[in-house]
């Protein structure tokens, strides 16, 4: 086959770099990548930039990439997520066909493989518990020391590895190691553990098995038994890449990958830990990983970011060595560039004050044609009711405006988004002396929203027709946390929660034809942000989460060349 047209990637960067001077080389003829996640938690943006790189390569280069489960270890392990990340990978929009790997397809031969390292002297079973074996390491400036069990010979180690697989011994008791060199100054390579006894149903084998690899042994020969060519990790495995290599060289594999790391994704105002992240969700801090503050691929689908978004940020902020922290209106920016694009618009008042144009005839129904997108015409329009009560956002009035208000005040006139232009004449107000009530008049030559006579009020209102509404729950979201980078300076990591990162506001009035958008499509409340119904929405009772704000603060950082990162 011919490789010249692969060996140009759509972007550059040091690995897609590496990929094609691989190519160019003839190192290899096919590119085969994949994504290996441990299915323990949902996974999160950092997760959706590696998804991106290994799929985007793969296809860039005319390749494959595996979708593989890193699942050895089954007491942390679950079919809900495992279905989850699966949802996730196809909703960012890519495919691995018929490539869906698991490790624990391969027990048998990693199994046997441990056997080999046995025979070959280089792996032994160790009592030591976990604590005396973390003790006999050593530390970065101290060398580690030997187990009393290291030159326990061949035959006794395969003999209890054997009876190890048969569940003679408790969770915990002895486990397989590596015989390498407990001198090592990468602590990875003293003598690490390759197997460990774990009495736990699995979710794919169930009790078929006891005794579990690690994910530095399953990992690289998964990789070798699927010929993936180039396993690219996160930087945090550097340090395990000698293992990596050592373990491809002493066992009788079937292919030879490399191993290539990145930096991982940082992100103000959020942690991107699996760990936290349960935390967050078993401590009740949100409604669920999926919840629409949390950094998941699933939150974020659920508050309304588009997958074309969150592909265009892996875009924006590429493949480097060195770690760093995005700030989070990056992901933002890139998210409004394509809702911008895409999203159709509509009217919504989330704070309604009652409008009564009084010289519009009580009755009359008029149907205003609105433009859909302005981004995008063939968008087309929609027919909006237009009556004699309306209802406006409450802020859009004040009855005594400061200098540079121009919206709604007594005796100034304003223009509705696609109607006409009115004034307000009289306010009125309850017993309290709160504002219940707008009297204004309309000037019917103004239908469409323009003047035969050429004047343009300086503000635009949007409105709502108070014979045609829906009502609504709407849901406003900020950050999880309120510091940039939270827990930080030894600070208790929940002490930067966010208390106002979710407000609910009931009795909002919507557009009737919103009842027809479904979860996972995104409109733009025009001059309100970006909203998306949610999942809880049924229906007698709306319910719409806020994706958005239309201020894009990111953007005019970038613009006035100040959007280094935090």
């Amino acid at each position: 086959m011919s490789i010249q047209p692969s060996t140009s990637p759509e972007r550059g960067d040091f690995i897609r770099e590496i990929v094609a001077a691989d190519l160019r080389d003839g190192r290899h003829t096919t590119i085969v990548t994949r994504f290996p996640p441990e299915p323990n938690g949902y996974l999160h943006i950092g997760h959706a930039k590696s998804i991106c790189l290994n799929f985007g390569i793969a296809r860039e280069f005319g390749g494959r990439c595996h979708l593989r489960f890193d699942d050895t270890n089954p007491t942390r392990e679950e079919q809900e997520y495992i279905d989850a990340i699966q949802a996730d990978v196809r909703w960012l929009g890519f495919d691995w066909g018929e490539h869906l790997h698991y490790a624990s397809d391969y027990f048998e031969q990693l199994y046997a493989w441990a056997g080999h390292l046995v025979r070959a002297g280089k792996a032994y079973v160790d009592d030591l518990s976990a604590d005396e074996i973390r003790e006999h390491r050593g530390t970065l400036t101290k060398p580690g020391r030997n187990s009393p069990w290291r030159d326990r010979p061949v035959e006794e180690s395969l003999d209890l590895f054997e009876r190890m697989r048969r569940g003679e011994f408790p969770t915990g008791a002895r486990v397989l190691r590596a015989r390498i060199d407990m001198a090592a100054p990468n602590i990875n390579l003293r003598d690490p553990v390759l197997y460990r006894i774990v009495h736990a149903a699995h979710p794919r084998t169930g009790d078929a098995w006891c005794v579990y690899p690690t994910y530095d042994f399953a990992h690289g020969q998964s990789d070798a038994i699927e010929g993936i060519t180039h396993s690219i990790c996160t930087l945090e495995f550097e340090d395990h890449r000698p293992l990596y290599d050592w373990l491809i060289e002493n066992l009788p594999v079937p292919s030879r990958p490399r191993q290539y790391e990145f930096a991982r994704l940082n992100l103000t105002h959020t942690v991107l830990s699996k760990r936290v992240l349960l935390r967050l969700v078993t401590e009740g801090h949100v409604r669920g990983w999926d919840d629409p503050r949390m950094p998941t691929i699933s939150g974020l689908r659920r508050r309304g970011f588009p997958a074309e978004g969150i592909r265009d940020f892996a875009a924006m902020i590429g493949v480097a060595k060195a770690d760093s922290v995005v700030e989070m209106g990056m992901l933002e920016h890139a998210a409004r560039d394509v809702l911008n694009r895409t999203a159709p618009r509509r009217f919504a008042v989330l704070d309604p004050l009652k409008v009564v144009v009084e010289n519009y005839p009580e009755g009359q129904v008029e149907e205003m044609d609105v433009v859909n997108n302005p981004e995008d015409p063939s968008a087309g329009t929609r027919r909006v009711p237009f009556t004699r009560e309306l209802w406006i956002e409450r802020d859009d009035f004040m009855e005594e405006p400061p200098a540079k208000y121009f919206r709604l005040a007594p005796g100034r006139e304003v223009r509705l988004r696609a109607a006409y232009f009115v004034t307000c004449r009289a306010v009125v107000k309850n017993a309290a002396g709160e504002i219940v009530e707008l009297r204004c008049t309309y000037d019917p030559a103004t239908r469409g929203g323009s003047a035969p006579d050429g004047r343009r009020p300086q503000a635009t209102l949007h409105w709502i027709s108070a014979d045609h509404v829906m009502r609504a729950e709407v849901r406003l979201y900020d950050y999880l946390f309120s510091r940039q980078n939270p827990g930080a300076d030894g600070r208790d990591l929940f002490a930067d929660l966010n208390s106002a990162s979710e407000t609910v506001i009931l009795g909002c009035l919507v557009e009737p034809t919103l009842a027809e958008v479904s979860a996972g499509e995104t409109v733009q409340f025009e001059r309100l942000g970006y909203f998306t119904p949610d999942p809880d929405s049924t229906r007698d009772h709306a319910v719409f989460n806020r994706t958005l704000t239309l201020k894009d603060t990111w953007a005019k950082l970038r613009a006035q060349g100040r959007h280094d990162t935090a």
